[in-house]
């Protein structure tokens, strides 16, 4: 079986290293917010180019605590509006749910799963604040256009790359990030961040996650406890200077697939903005392909051997969770969900199992 994701086996190069860092950490006797955190924020900042990195304790939290830090800030309120597409995880609309924001969602672009520019400015009213675009699968959101309704409207923006890491951003903007195991850059549990060159922004969300103090025993701000772990800091590390070479191998498998599909009843990811002005680029967290006929092609390749994923068979509209939105309509959303299907794609892949994954798809005529 060609498993869709073999965690041990993307981490077993580092396997030596992590016990010599556990080691480490054992003797050191420092197991919250000490060094392996100071190192890792500094590097990853270096890494993004940026001023600030914050590390938190997941991804959703730092979503949250963004929202958070600018209320604080006086730059935003309850009720406040937020849009964010409504093709995407849930925990981007979760995010702005617990900031007691309200999320207005806008349909993606069939072309790239992400929030399409074009219909924003339809959605903006005079409680608009934010725009929230989500780097879907790896790819970056069009972003330059995004940019130009902020300022047109003056609105923050705040960037939801949990799946994009490594990506050349463009902008200032603040950024999420998350660690999660599967991620193109993961830890061995869970681990987020915030990454901005705001200083005043870095310094409420370092008080915000850790109980809204600076200062041991005085508390500025009702905070919460979500730092990045120590140890899983120095998991991150070690295997962040490898981040572009596993980007660089998953870019690789991704560009087989492209190139070598070939199956009229299977629709390739659409990456003609790569590289275009508008800086689009993709690190290929996932390579997600659509067919009408989704459940007879998961069959299929698990018959062969290969196993895959749906990321996500359920929209957030049409979640339980939010059931006050389930009458809602976003067909391009919901087209997108019902036939999405993601093919195995990592470094440790092998140029054999591509082959086979390829072949495989190429002999599919349900």
């Amino acid at each position: 079986m060609i498993k869709f994701l073999d965690l041990h086996k993307l981490n077993q190069p580092f396997e030596a290293e992590f016990k010599e860092k556990f080691q480490s950490f054992l003797d050191n006797g420092w197991y919250i917010l000490g060094n392996e955190v100071n190192q890792f924020e500094e590097n990853f900042a270096k890494y993004c180019s940026s001023k600030h990195c914050i590390g938190v304790g997941n991804g959703l939290d730092a979503l949250v605590l963004i929202f958070k830090a600018y209320v604080e800030l006086g730059q935003l309120q309850k009720g406040d509006e937020v849009i964010v597409p409504a093709n995407t995880y849930i925990a981007s609309i979760l995010a702005v749910l617990q900031a007691d924001l309200v999320p207005v969602l806008v349909e993606p672009s069939l072309e790239t799963y992400n929030i399409n520019p074009d219909l924003i400015e339809e959605k903006i009213s005079p409680k608009t604040k934010v725009i929230l675009p989500v780097h879907l699968y790896g790819q970056s959101s069009e972003m330059d256009k995004i940019s130009e309704i902020a300022q047109k409207y003056n609105l923050i923006v705040v960037e939801d790359a949990a799946q994009a890491h490594g990506i050349k951003f463009t902008g200032n903007y603040v950024k999420a990030f998350s660690f999660y195991p599967g991620k193109n850059l993961g830890c061995l549990g869970d681990g987020g961040a915030v990454v901005t060159d705001d200083d005043k922004l870095a310094e409420i969300i370092r008080m915000l996650r850790n109980y809204g103090s600076k200062v041991k025993y005085e508390n500025d701000f009702i905070g919460v406890n979500s730092r990045l772990d120590e140890i899983q800091a120095a998991f991150l590390n070690i295997k962040l200077p490898h981040l572009d070479a596993e980007n660089e191998k998953r870019s690789a498998i991704a560009n087989r697939y492209l190139s070598e599909i070939k199956n009229d009843k299977i629709t390739l990811p659409n990456l003609s903005l790569r590289g275009t002005k508008q800086s689009h680029n993709h690190v290929f967290h996932l390579f997600v392909i659509r067919t009408e006929k989704r459940t007879d092609l998961q069959n299929y390749l698990k018959e062969n051997g290969i196993e895959t994923m749906i990321h996500y068979p359920i929209p957030p509209h049409k979640q339980n969770a939010l059931s006050s939105w389930n009458g809602l309509s976003f067909p391009i959303t919901e087209k997108i969900h019902n036939e999405v299907l993601s093919l195995p794609l990592n470094g440790v892949l092998t140029d054999d199992e591509v082959s086979k994954i390829i072949k495989v798809l190429n002999e599919w005529t349900s």
